[in-house]
């Protein structure tokens, strides 16, 4: 006669407490990527959760409000996925001495609308490293190449004031650490052209 099935009790069992957070962001990013062999993107989910690898998750993509749509079809959001995923490319195959991947990404930027401040605006949303919905700052580096690549193409912005400007704006980089954010290149741009 067979062993009778041993029967637990909640009090037996005992569950890790991460576990409902783990099946419950794994449960979204399934819902948000819809693969097509879930075992598989399962299995290569947890594989890069356990290694701390970047996980296998479709981006989210944000509906763009009309007038960010422009007659390219490029979006923010469509701008930043291109510019995740050719960098990555982009790395592997030691394509950076044939392409300036900032400069494309710039001109990306530039090609949503706007001035040279609203172009400097999408790139520091998609170049930055802060949360959905942060300050979307960037390296000072970083921004003072796209500025002096958009400022150049653009061919009306005199180089005193573009380096007085840059200027202004590494002051405020370094008690910051470095970075630079949006609100603070917006609001010293207008003060500028209004002296």
């Amino acid at each position: 006669m067979p062993p009778p099935e041993t029967m637990y009790c909640a009090q037996q069992i005992n569950i890790p407490p991460e576990l409902p957070d783990i099946l419950k962001q794994f449960t979204k990013a399934a819902i948000k990527t819809q693969p097509r062999d879930v075992l598989q993107w399962a299995t290569d989910y947890f594989s890069a959760l356990s290694k701390d690898q970047d996980l296998p998750v479709k981006e989210r993509l944000k509906m763009p409000v009309a007038t960010q749509k422009t007659d390219t079809g490029l979006t923010p959001g469509l701008l930043k996925i291109l510019h995740k995923q050719l960098d990555t490319i982009l790395a592997l195959g030691n394509f950076s001495e044939n392409i300036n991947w900032m400069q494309f990404s710039a001109l990306g930027c530039s090609a949503l609308g706007g001035t040279i401040t609203s172009a400097l605006k999408h790139a520091c949303e998609i170049l930055t490293e802060d949360p959905e919905g942060g300050a979307a700052q960037i390296p000072f580096d970083t921004f003072q190449s796209l500025y002096t690549y958009l400022a150049h193409l653009d061919g009306e912005i005199p180089k005193e004031q573009i380096d007085s400007f840059l200027h202004s704006l590494e002051e405020y980089a370094e008690c910051q650490g470095g970075m630079v954010q949006p609100s603070k290149f917006t609001s010293l741009h207008s003060a500028e052209k209004s002296e």
